[in-house]
């Protein structure tokens, strides 16, 4: 179960902070999680991550149970012991990924899909990715729900609501409650069908919600929309998450809508592929220009990267495919989002939120309402 208390609001926007306790600590939000989707945030030691200040990170229910599987996750005694993680864990429910798939077959039951790693079926039920999440142990577990495609018509839609609706009804009974469970709202770009969907979720006894089906394709303008109509369904007792978020002008967004959680394994794969995030922005360090730079990737980070080496170093491993290279931007670029978020939470606290979304359009870190949304979780 979690314990959550809203500890300051904005005066003029719905942006908030708040405490979350799980049994295995206590949290402020707005939270950044970070992405370990195969029981590892990719580039990085657990260690580095306490020392990084991350407090919740993420596990993906679906890739788990393909591998290493259940039994060996029990062996283990949950996913805290195997990956010798002792701060909070969230699990998704597996219903983004077997979503992604291309060959699947949506039936009221479930999903049903051939495995990606043997091409085995498998029957992907509420009941099993509870199953699933209560053996992981996390501390908080999603309801399985289905996100559906943006192109996908209203008609699709609505059954996608309704069905969403009776599995999350399915996750409620057979969950046991020995972890938070989450429902999810979905209604794609549907407000009727949205309020419906949140209506009927926030009368089920879940421990708090997620807006799902945003961030899938869609112009960023779309995204706040339907954001900020349905955060406003939302109990505001309880913690609210946008799930697959991670770029600045997003969690500005999110946070101002009343926000509280959101995770993107972006960090990450932007540092593998050579990009740096910063406070002037994205920075390709395998650029030529960097060849002869003894700058710190970004002169306002006080990270142990920024610190100790020069951008002309890091072209250098990109320039040799060398693994550090890419374990460093990872390095970076999380510590960037958890100081993001750190410094968007004092900014809640002292009233001059707007202040702090002003200074990132100064920064070019919040783009025009334009382009397309795609989520990265």
């Amino acid at each position: 179960m979690v314990k959550f208390t809203v500890t300051k609001k904005d005066p003029v926007t719905s942006a908030r902070t708040g405490k979350l306790e799980t049994k295995h600590g206590v949290f402020e939000t707005p939270v950044f999680m970070p992405v370990g989707t195969n029981a590892t945030v990719k580039g990085l030691w657990q260690e580095q991550l306490k020392e990084l200040g991350a407090r919740i990170i993420l596990g993906n229910a679906f890739h788990l149970y393909l591998k290493p599987g259940l039994e060996v996750i029990r062996s283990f005694g949950g996913l805290h012991s195997f990956m010798n993680w002792n701060n909070s864990i969230l699990t998704d429910s597996g219903g983004f990924q077997v979503f992604s798939l291309k060959d699947k077959k949506v039936l009221d039951e479930g999903v049903l899909f051939k495995s990606p790693i043997d091409g085995s079926k498998i029957m992907m039920t509420p009941e099993l990715s509870m199953e699933i999440q209560m053996t992981l142990g996390s501390d908080i577990a999603m309801a399985f729900d289905e996100c559906v495609a943006p192109e996908l018509d209203r008609t699709y839609a609505q059954e996608s609501v309704e069905r969403t609706t009776r599995w999350a009804e399915k996750c409620l009974a057979y969950h046991d409650r020995s972890q938070a469970l989450f429902g999810i709202v979905q209604g794609a770009f549907y407000k009727d069908l949205r309020e419906k969907s949140a209506r009927e979720i926030t009368a089920m006894d879940f421990d708090g919600f997620a807006v799902g089906g945003l961030s899938v394709g869609e112009p960023f303008e779309v995204t706040r929309d339907i954001l900020e109509f349905t955060t406003k369904l939302l109990p505001e007792d309880k913690p609210r998450y946008l799930m697959g978020i991670g770029t600045p002008d997003m969690i500005i967004m999110a946070v101002e809508n009343g926000i509280d959680m959101f995770d993107c394994v972006l960090p990450t794969r932007m540092g593998r592929h050579g990009t740096a995030l910063t406070w002037s922005g994205k920075i390709n360090l395998k650029a030529a220009r960097h060849k002869f730079s003894k700058d710190p990737i970004d002169p306002e980070c006080n990270c142990k990267v920024c610190r100790t080496y020069s951008k002309g170093y890091i072209h250098h491993l990109f320039s040799r495919d060398e693994l550090l290279g890419k374990m460093m931007l990872s390095y970076h670029n999380v510590h960037f989002l958890l100081d993001f978020t750190d410094r968007l939470r004092n900014a809640i606290r002292e009233e001059r939120f707007l202040e702090f979304k002003e200074l990132c359009t100064r920064k070019q870190l919040i783009k025009n309402d334009t382009g397309v949304n795609v989520s990265e979780g």
